[in-house]
């Protein structure tokens, strides 16, 4: 490297977006996905060892793939080499083969090679590395925001251990702006900036997991707030909410509005108005709500407020619980919304919520009197002896598919507790129930 080059790079690192600049170095530095890389994790132990073999990053956008590859960089003896998928094409691939032949036919040095956004290779370009992560020329690492089960090839998969990155938590944004505003090394502590706490925790919320996001808003906002009287550069939420381009929700995730505003939305779905519904949904979504929270309610109102009434509503809302954790936002926002809307307009009972509520009363008052005889398991050992199973009535070879006899424990024979009500398909219920009991005809 000549002097030119030295300063184009001294530059290049000191003029670099804020993002950039605080990527972590070192395994310490790094906030969040302790998952992976606490002190007792696989990922920790083989990059403290330089022991690494081929690995598939795979996440979110903003959760510190290229960061990891980074730090690996760092720690590593190997030689580490850095492509990019939407770019790279063959000659490319050829060129780093080439040296990391080199490095190990001359050297004895492994190479690793990082590949970013290794799904947007396709199947040829994917086929090519294969014999040569396979004779161990280069250590693979890919870092993916598609899921690689779908998008890389199965062969590369099969020789690659695969790490799952999570969106950062609040808590993790939260240490990572309070850093970047005070690090006067790679950070904006230069400036003398100070960052308010309702700004800090709106900024934490909105990025919803994206420390890039995070970051930019930060540095966007110290470099274009003038100075207060007393010297400093205040971040207020104002300044936050302009910088990142979000409008400040009254919204607080772990106060008494998250409880309101998930309280209106229930209310909503379960009263049969589809508008306020997902008007409800919007508002939590914009602030940043945790869509596998708001799902799992769904799936609690699809049985506790429809029911029976549809049955298909307990099954929409479930797809659409393992649908947003493979899709993730902003996607996701369609699948929650046809959810909604079809759980607001379905017909509405709670007597399968009733029906547990009352059955689990009568467990604990009467304390779970003896099962009849008849209804006791005959298929074990002594069972006959004691009479276990004798009298029972085959439903199936009665008329209907049904027979008269006693279910419930004696003294709870005239007990009910599922009542079905008159809606949508819980009426049909109902009335099957009322011919079953019907008599037969002479």
């Amino acid at each position: 490297m000549d002097l030119f080059d030295y300063m184009r790079e001294q530059n290049k690192e000191e003029s670099s977006p804020l993002a950039s600049r605080m990527r972590p170095t070192t395994l310490e530095e790094v906030v969040g996905q302790q998952h992976i890389v606490g002190k007792d994790k696989l990922l920790y132990r083989a990059i403290k060892a330089d022991k690494l073999s081929s690995i598939i990053f795979y996440g979110p956008p903003g959760t510190g793939k290229t960061t990891l590859a980074r730090v690996i960089a760092n720690t590593t003896s190997a030689e580490f080499m850095q492509i990019n998928a939407t770019a790279a094409g063959k000659k490319d691939m050829e060129d780093v083969i080439a040296q990391a032949k080199d490095n190990q036919g001359m050297y004895g040095k492994k190479t690793i090679l990082f590949i970013d956004e290794i799904h947007r290779f396709n199947k040829g370009q994917q086929d090519y590395l294969l014999p040569f992560v396979e004779d161990g020329t280069i250590i693979l690492i890919g870092a993916t925001t598609e899921n690689p089960y779908f998008e890389v090839n199965g062969a590369l998969l099969s020789r690659s251990v695969i790490f799952e990155l999570r969106k950062l938590t609040v808590e993790d944004l939260k240490e990572l702006i309070q850093r970047a505003v005070t690090d006067e090394k790679k950070g904006m502590g230069a400036y003398k900036a100070l960052i308010e706490e309702d700004a800090l925790e709106f900024l934490a919320n909105v990025a919803n997991g994206d420390a890039r996001a995070a970051l930019t808003a930060v540095e966007l906002g110290v470099l274009t707030t003038e100075r207060s009287e007393d010297g400093l550069i205040h971040i207020t939420l104002d300044v936050a909410a302009e910088c990142i381009q979000k409008r400040v929700v009254s919204y607080d995730k772990n106060g008494d509005n998250h409880y309101d505003t998930i309280s209106a939305f229930i209310k909503s779905m379960r009263g049969s108005d589809p508008d306020a519904a997902v008007y409800y949904l919007a508002r939590m979504l914009y602030a940043g709500e945790d869509i596998k929270f708001i799902a799992r309610r769904m799936m609690i109102l699809a049985s506790e407020d429809i029911g029976n009434a549809d049955p298909m509503a307990l099954v929409v809302a479930t797809s659409c619980a393992q649908a947003i954790e493979r899709i993730g936002m902003p996607e996701a926002q369609i699948i929650l919304s046809q959810a909604v809307t079809y759980l607001a307009s379905a017909p509405k009972s709670n007597a399968a919520y009733e029906a547990i509520d009352s059955a689990m009363a009568c467990v604990k008052e009467t304390k779970t009197p003896p099962i009849p005889t008849h209804l006791q398991d005959a298929h074990y050992k002594s069972a006959e002896k004691l009479g276990h199973g004798l009298g029972y009535k085959y439903a199936h070879i009665y008329p209907k598919h049904f027979v008269e006899q006693q279910y419930l424990p004696d003294g709870l024979t005239d007990r009910s507790f599922y009542v079905p009500s008159d809606q949508g398909y819980e009426k049909q219920i109902k009335e099957h129930m009322r011919w079953l009991h019907e008599p037969e005809e002479e």
